[in-house]
């Protein structure tokens, strides 16, 4: 019988990293360890406090379910044991992992799908003063990185922050992340100017509990929804509201919930992006296969951390491609 292990780490991030809620300096992530012997498989997830959730409360969860585990419960029993969240992203990645060991095949081969191409991923400059994101935005165009995500504050200074970064970098496309920090008159305010500096998306402008305020808003840039959907129970009320969803695996609860919810967003004519927590390579291997396709992919997690595991994931400039099997899959 298989044995299950989680262990806690911490990722020392490269300085602070900023959005509207805060900052953080590190990643603090849960390592979750599937199988026997030498064949183990191995899932990542970062518990996020916007979603009640804590180390502590994840790994209880994670224990909460290793007998089941233990005595043979798989993918598809842990879809109904844990709810959608950190803790069943982690075991389902885990488990993916080991069956793809165990058959001596790679993930991708098992649910049918071709090796996964190399992704564009997004860079994503932190929450600063407009003199520092178009510094930010200027350094990232000399490595190369052309598909920049600002995280904004919900105050007077973000439309100075995203012209900064546009005159940084002018070929960049640009995507917005406000984290629910604006209201309505800050909406009616950027998004036009926005749309003249050539914005791609915009970014879960408002509280997940004023999506409503959407309905009536004209949406000259497309806006997708990240706290508002987590998985397919979320899309219905999303409707009408938003042109596209941000799909996260630890919001999903794992890649076989985010792969479902992903192919019936694009049945009901949502566009995807598929995006991370700060995280290492570990957490971003599978979110690659989730990424084949999509509109727009934010996978930079390891580059925003001080030092990644190895092997990790290889990023060539702005680019990234499948990890290898002694990574994950």
């Amino acid at each position: 019988m298989p044995q299950m292990k989680v262990s806690r780490e911490v990722w020392p991030a490269k300085g602070a990293f900023v959005i509207s809620r805060g900052a953080k300096t590190s990643a603090e992530t849960l390592l979750v360890e599937v199988g026997a012997g030498e064949m183990r498989g191995r899932g990542e997830c970062t518990p996020y406090k916007r979603y009640g959730e804590s180390l502590d409360s994840v790994e209880a969860a994670l224990q909460g379910v290793a007998a089941a585990v233990e005595a043979g419960a798989g993918r598809a029993e842990i879809q109904s044991l844990l709810p959608a969240g950190a803790a069943r992203n982690a075991l389902d990645c885990a488990l993916w992992d080991l069956e793809a060991k165990q058959a001596g095949r790679r993930v991708w081969d098992l649910l049918g799908l071709p090796e996964p191409r190399p992704v564009e991923t997004a860079f994503t400059l932190s929450l600063g003063t407009p003199d520092a994101m178009g510094e930010a935005a200027r350094a990232a165009r000399a490595e190369g990185r052309m598909l920049l995500k600002l995280k904004l504050g919900g105050d007077a200074f973000d439309l100075a922050r995203v012209a900064a970064a546009r005159e940084a970098s002018p070929e960049a496309r640009l995507v917005v992340d406000a984290n629910e920090a604006w209201d309505e008159a800050r909406y009616l305010a950027f998004v036009p100017a926005f749309a003249d500096l050539g914005v791609a998306l915009i970014e879960q402008p408002f509280p997940a509990q004023a999506d409503d305020l959407l309905r009536e808003l004209p949406r000259p840039t497309p806006v997708y929804a990240d706290e508002s959907c987590h998985d397919r129970a979320s899309l219905a009320r999303l409707k009408g509201l938003y042109d596209g969803i941000n799909v996260k695996l630890d919001k999903a609860g794992g890649l076989t919930e985010a792969l479902a919810l992903k192919a019936e967003a694009q049945a009901e004519g949502f566009g995807i992006m598929v995006g991370c927590m700060l995280a290492g390579s570990l957490a971003m291997a599978p979110a690659l296969i989730l990424a084949q396709g999509a509109e727009f992919a934010d996978l930079d997690g390891p580059l925003l951390l001080a030092k990644d595991r190895a092997p990790g994931l290889a990023y060539r400039g702005a680019w990234v491609g499948a990890p290898e099997a002694a990574l994950w899959g």
